[in-house]
């Protein structure tokens, strides 16, 4: 055998060694690591489920939400979209949970001189009287919601002597310029009206 050879028959079976000597998966560590951020997972979701709680707890002074009367009047204005909770005003990221007021959903708003009803298919239902309304407003953002410039749809009312905002997003967002229109002419009106009594 010529030296080239057998150098050559010398890497060929190097090569077959190592390729039979590859690492085993270490089974039990990788077990152990998926279990442990499993249990991580867990006391994350724990955690916010009680700060939620908590937080509910500390807004508990917050009275019931009123109902809709039998007779609101006529329609205004109708709007289908999402609700996007609400904050103390002023402060977009102070999220009121309590009366299921944090839970996002579809939303059905009807304006009528009665006040704002807001219907949620698998959530509390609310309803703003025309005299606790204070104002509306194009917004960017709620507590966990940014949108474009504009494209949400706050109102602010009065609820238990706190004051709210309470975001929403039209399916069609050319609507919320006429909704703030409206609502801002029916507080105008109420506070022109209270004025001169």
């Amino acid at each position: 055998m010529t030296p080239a050879t057998l150098l050559a028959a010398q890497l060929t079976t190097s090569l077959a060694d190592e390729e039979k000597s590859a690492s085993v998966t270490n089974w039990g560590g990788r077990i152990g690591w998926l279990v442990g951020l499993a249990l991580f997972v867990a006391l994350v979701y724990w955690l916010m489920r009680e700060g939620w709680k908590w937080r509910g707890t500390l807004q508990s002074d917050l009275p019931a939400l009123p109902d809709a009367p039998e007779h609101p009047g006529e329609a205004r204005l109708t709007m289908t979209g999402r609700y996007h909770g609400s904050t103390t005003a002023g402060q977009w990221l102070d999220r009121i949970v309590a009366h299921g007021l944090g839970t996002r959903s579809r939303a059905e708003l009807t304006l009528t001189d009665a006040g704002l009803d807001v219907v949620r298919p698998g959530a509390h239902d609310f309803f703003v009287p025309a005299a606790q309304l204070r104002g509306a407003r194009l917004d960017k953002g709620i507590a966990g919601k940014v949108l474009s410039e504009g494209g949400l749809l706050v109102v602010t009312w009065e609820h238990g002597g706190k004051l709210l905002d309470s975001g929403f997003r039209s399916d069609r967002a050319a609507e919320h310029t006429e909704w703030v229109e409206a609502i801002n002419s029916m507080t105008e009106a109420s506070t022109t009206e209270g004025a001169e009594r």
